[in-house]
């Protein structure tokens, strides 16, 4: 499982989130998409934790906490779908990031 964590402010980096969810237990990884024109981060990140129970606590500690001014969002993640309009062909692929 993994936890995403959204309304971020954009100049969070990786070591703040690290940071925040080290209170909770053993981070495992931690991964901020960027936007692929800009470069830019996109407000939101996917963590991973050493086990459910410290991803658990995590999420409702954290989940509506005021963080940099901003409320943050977060609650597990949903596997993400890839599909192709119909046009397409209808290509799918799950992936967790």
């Amino acid at each position: 499982m993994s936890i995403y964590v959204g309304n971020l402010p954009f100049e969070v980096e990786e070591k703040h989130i690290n940071e925040i969810f080290a209170d909770y237990g053993q981070v495992k990884r931690v991964y901020m998409p960027v936007d692929k024109e800009t470069g830019r981060r996109r407000g939101f990140a996917f963590v991973e934790m050493e086990n459910t129970s410290q991803e658990d606590s995590a999420i409702a500690e954290l989940d509506r906490a005021e963080w940099m001014g901003r409320q943050l969002k977060v609650n597990k993640a949903k596997e993400r779908e890839n599909s192709r309009s119909r046009d397409g062909g209808g290509y799918r692929n799950k992936s967790r990031f």
